[in-house]
């Protein structure tokens, strides 16, 4: 059986989206299988690439080059899909990566079982996005997707808490803020099959904010750090840009976020 950072790095180096995620949920159930079998998998070291393979669509391009469009319209309504497809895809290699990059870090086991499951909920996630796509008559790829998406995992690469702060507690909790909005957008077209694949995502991203939540106090603790001081503080170094309101206060709570947390920062 490969160690962990192995299955990792395999999955990080598959380029093709559908069997990126093939690989993830697979290795994901090898590693629950064996701690149900009460065994504890090597989580050894491997070295993850500083990009992730990717398919040779969708055509990435600057944040600020993306096409408008309107979500009240089907085209519009597939381009929202075809950004959350990419964004599913960026968080399994995120969360894969994260496993692989630290691995010299020691961390109790749940810190990779809870991970694991971040990476294979997003898998599920992107195969959902990608069925709704397919039903449209799209496909991921059909469009172009934002180039910024992987550049948070490359600010922190030397920076674990770093990367906690900025990926799962800013950039995650940020889906938990948009989705209720496009689950309204897709019941009023009366999309069934979108609405239920996002209300899956909404259920499950909260507990991906946790886990981020829940590890950076946990990292804060054993160096002796105020959490809400080194959040400010490591947000303000990696993420450029300011939080921007509405939140999902509600459901930032819930995932360990009070908004002390994130108010100073817009």
């Amino acid at each position: 059986m490969l160690s962990l950072s192995e299955m990792a790095v395999d999955v990080l180096t598959t380029s093709d989206g559908r069997e990126k995620t093939a690989k993830s949920r697979r290795h994901a159930a090898d590693w629950f299988a064996a701690r149900e079998a009460g065994e504890t998998p090597e989580i050894g070291r491997a070295v993850p690439p500083m990009q992730p393979s990717r398919p040779a669509r969708p055509e990435l391009l600057d944040p600020r080059q993306m096409p408008k469009r309107k979500p009240g319209t089907p085209q519009g309504r597939i381009a929202m899909l075809h950004a959350v497809a990419h964004i599913e895809l960026n968080a399994v290699d995120l969360h894969w990566d994260i496993i692989a990059r630290f691995s010299d870090i020691p961390m109790p086991v749940g810190y990779y079982d809870d991970w694991v499951k971040a990476a294979d909920e997003e898998s599920k996630h992107f195969n959902l996005m990608c069925d709704c796509l397919e039903d449209a008559g799209s496909h991921y790829g059909a469009l172009p997707a934002h180039a910024g998406m992987w550049r948070a995992a490359e600010d922190t690469a030397e920076d674990f808490m770093g990367r906690l702060a900025v990926v799962p507690m800013v950039l995650e909790a940020r889906g938990l803020d948009v989705t209720p909005g496009m689950i309204a957008l897709f019941t009023k077209a009366g999309d069934r099959q979108a609405v239920a694949a996002l209300e899956t995502i909404y259920a499950e991203e909260v507990h991906h904010v946790a886990y981020g939540s829940k590890w950076f106090h946990f990292l804060c603790g054993r160096h002796e750090m105020d959490p809400k001081l080194a959040f400010h503080d490591l947000v303000g170094r990696y993420f450029h840009s300011s939080l921007k309101p509405p939140f999902n206060e509600e459901k930032r709570a819930e995932a360990g976020l009070p908004p002390d947390f994130y108010w100073p920062l817009t």
